[in-house]
């Protein structure tokens, strides 16, 4: 396992993470819950010693298994979750829909519902889930300081603000973390996680996979169920972009036969090593996929072999 230093924050992080959105089993297909506590043990077993969730998947569900999964390793890792968005159904983003609210008394109640569920009494780092425009940053920052003072987070931080938020909330001096969208095929938030890395903060990259179209399971378009987050969530299952990641995934394919991997472990590979990246979020609810994630760090890209692919994902990225 490779580990990334933050040393404004003094701690050493694995560049591989433990994603658990699809744990939530909400949107994400079968899901078997043991198998889940099974994966992320696996992962954690294996030298990751970052676990991300958040309420609002499964409305619960995740946490809950992230708890189970923890029991007895709790110190060992940085427990990761978030708060700000609550949500009236657990079908993903259908009727009923996210509602953003990151008001001091929001959050305090959403941490320590959180705490119940993950069977801890304090989380390393609390994220602002999505930015909440309809709330004064300042008043934000201070319930996060006040939970710091608390005992009940170590870090605080965001996630998907763009350049002016992210700016007024590091002027406010909760900003220790930030998570972004970020793989070969989602370079949108690139300067920003280059500009906070810069500063010392850890800089987390989710969906390295691109929802699962940079696994190289779907060379046609899926018939995914209406409510599916790669789906719903994801851009790369529709065409244009779906036959533009085919030929990203043409490139990758050569490189992983080079070094005898999957094609997954390409994406995830690049992701963890990644300049701009102090780790990376691999969601896993199946054993296989664990695996696969762990052994991505088992070998080394080449810098012409990365050249190659920065070179083929720019015709891919979303980035307009």
């Amino acid at each position: 396992m490779i580990y990334h230093d933050v040393d404004r924050l003094g701690i050493s992080i694995s560049a591989l993470a433990c994603g658990t959105w699809g744990v939530g089993a909400a949107g994400w297909g079968e899901i078997n819950d043991d198998e889940s506590i099974e994966s992320i043990r696996y992962m954690t077993d294996h030298g990751v010693n970052l676990v991300d969730t958040a309420p609002v998947y499964g409305l619960g569900h995740s946490e809950e298994i992230v708890g189970k999964a923890l029991e007895g390793i709790r110190d060992k890792v940085f427990l990761v979750s978030k708060c700000g968005i609550t949500r009236r159904k657990a079908t993903g983003f259908g009727s009923g829909g996210p509602v953003r609210d990151s008001s001091g008394p929001m959050i305090i109640r959403q941490v320590e519902e959180s705490l119940e569920r993950l069977k801890t009494d304090r989380l390393d780092v609390l994220l602002i889930h999505w930015p909440d425009v309809n709330t004064p940053f300042a008043e934000t920052a201070d319930a996060l300081k006040q939970l710091k003072k608390e005992g009940k987070i170590r870090f605080s931080g965001i996630c998907n603000f763009d350049e002016e938020q992210i700016k007024e909330f590091y002027e406010l001096g909760a900003l220790d973390f930030t998570q972004y969208h970020f793989s070969m095929v989602e370079n949108k938030w690139t300067g920003i996680l280059h500009d906070y890395h810069d500063k010392g903060v850890a800089t987390m990259a989710y969906g390295p996979l691109g929802g699962g179209i940079l696994s190289g399971a779907f060379r046609s378009i899926p018939d995914f169920a209406k409510d599916d987050m790669r789906l719903n969530f994801y851009p790369f299952f529709k065409e244009p972009i779906f036959s533009k990641c085919q030929e990203l995934l043409k490139v990758m394919d050569e490189i992983a036969a080079i070094h005898s991997v999957d094609v997954s472990q390409v994406a995830v590979n690049w992701a963890c090593t990644h300049p701009a990246i102090t780790t990376a979020l691999c969601g896993t609810s199946k054993i296989r996929h664990a695996r696969s994630n762990v052994e991505a760090l088992d070998w080394s890209l080449s810098e012409e072999e990365r050249k190659i692919l920065d070179e083929a994902s720019s015709k891919v990225t979303t980035q307009e």
